[in-house]
């Protein structure tokens, strides 16, 4: 059986939706379920206009994991794909484990009342999944994911080990908007104006979000600031491959992104805890998440390109050497293909092609996995054929920051 039900309907489930039902041949049948079923059915209309295949729709708020067992157990898929809140990551694998299937996301579970992204809480559930026979594959989007295996690929090909490793996120996108965010508003203000973090000399350094920045000229970009910042693929490839000396997250920001953030944190509205407005309890950046454009509503006007990839620094037959794996990924080509922007594009198609390797037996097992677990090879194969290509240059020395 190759069913799947993806939970989440906003951009990312939007292109992995698409990208499993122009893939039949692997995916059987696809249902998607989301707390606004009226999304689900403009994602299903698009996708049997686009390739001529049905997709089943549900309601579901995922928060209720009694409701969500009932849907998983109704619609009896072989695996859940979790493109929803990462709030609601703990509920979906409970539901999955009531129900007897395999769980599948593409970001780490974060709790709502605090902007703090590590993998502690679905690592607990090792024993639980392991015990049940199930596999629950944690971050198969593209950070996480595509740049976990970016690195494996790199340990396994090209270098005996890896001594530093620095992700380079980039969007070089402009949607026309004063400002707005490519992603889930929420998610994303919460990260940026989080701590950053990476591992150094044997331990974890912290410093203030946004307070370390460098130039980089991306391909097909060009020369962009990116600053520093925690992402958690590097706690868990901290994990994975411990031989890692240093690990950096960096993500591009234009100047009028950091000046409109900058006052909305002074204002107060980057906020997470309640606040008491004319009686009634908000909080306020739940409030300018619903104020701002839709990520999804972007892909029309996005114009521009992304670029995001890994560095990595180590010893090959006892010689340094540094190679760079990345990937370019054009808004407009993703939105004529899919009707979504690069953004989510990026990652709704890793969130596919994890998903077709569990499907297909190829990444297996009982237990939690993160992706860098498994051999990266069919995944790296599977992005050359499926919209997201990858070049591997030798660089002739490592980074100078």
């Amino acid at each position: 059986m190759s069913k799947v039900l993806v939970i989440g309907a906003g951009g990312v489930g939007s292109v992995a939706v698409h990208k499993m039902a122009m893939n039949a041949g692997i995916f059987s049948e696809v249902a998607l379920a989301s707390r606004t079923k009226a999304k689900c059915d403009a994602i299903a209309e698009s996708v049997k206009a686009r390739t001529g295949v049905t997709i089943e729709t549900y309601q579901i708020d995922a928060d209720d994991v009694a409701a969500t067992t009932a849907l998983i157990e109704a619609v009896q898929p072989a695996l859940v794909v979790n493109l929803a809140l990462p709030y609601q990551d703990l509920h979906i694998m409970d539901a999955c484990l009531a129900a007897g299937v395999n769980y599948m996301d593409t970001a780490n579970y974060e709790p709502i009342d605090e902007a703090k992204f590590e993998y502690s809480w679905q690592w607990a559930y090792q024993e639980r999944f392991k015990a049940a026979g199930l596999m629950a594959l944690l971050g198969s989007g593209f950070d996480p994911g595509v740049t976990s295996v970016f690195a494996t690929w790199i340990r396994k090909h090209k270098l005996d080990t890896i001594r530093t490793l620095d992700i380079l996120d980039c969007n070089g996108g402009d949607h026309g908007q004063h400002f707005a965010t490519n992603f889930n508003p929420e998610i994303n203000i919460r990260e940026v104006t989080a701590p950053a973090r990476h591992f150094e000399n044997g331990k974890w350094i912290e410093s203030p979000a946004l307070s370390k920045k460098q130039s980089f000229a991306f391909e097909a970009v060009g020369p962009k600031n990116m600053y520093l910042m925690y992402h958690e693929e590097l706690e868990s490839l901290h994990q994975h491959l411990p031989e890692i000396e240093r690990i950096r997250f960096w993500m591009t920001f234009g100047d009028a992104y950091i000046t409109h953030l900058t006052v909305l944190q002074n204002v107060g509205m980057t906020r997470i805890d309640p606040v008491m407005y004319e009686g009634h309890e908000i909080v306020p950046l739940q409030f300018l998440k619903a104020v701002l454009p839709e990520p999804s509503s972007l892909g029309s006007t996005t114009k521009g390109k992304t670029n995001i990839g890994d560095i990595a620094t180590g010893f090959k037959d006892g010689e340094e050497r540094t190679f760079y794996v990345y990937n370019i990924c054009d808004h407009e080509d993703a939105y004529a293909e899919t009707g979504n922007q690069a953004v989510s594009y990026t990652t709704g198609v890793p969130a596919m092609i994890g998903a077709a390797l569990v499907l297909q037996g190829k990444w297996a097992g009982a237990g939690v996995f993160n992706i860098e677990q498994f051999d990266p090879d069919p995944f790296m194969d599977m992005l050359n054929q499926h919209g997201l290509p990858w070049t591997c240059k030798e660089l002739g020395q490592p980074l100078d920051f």
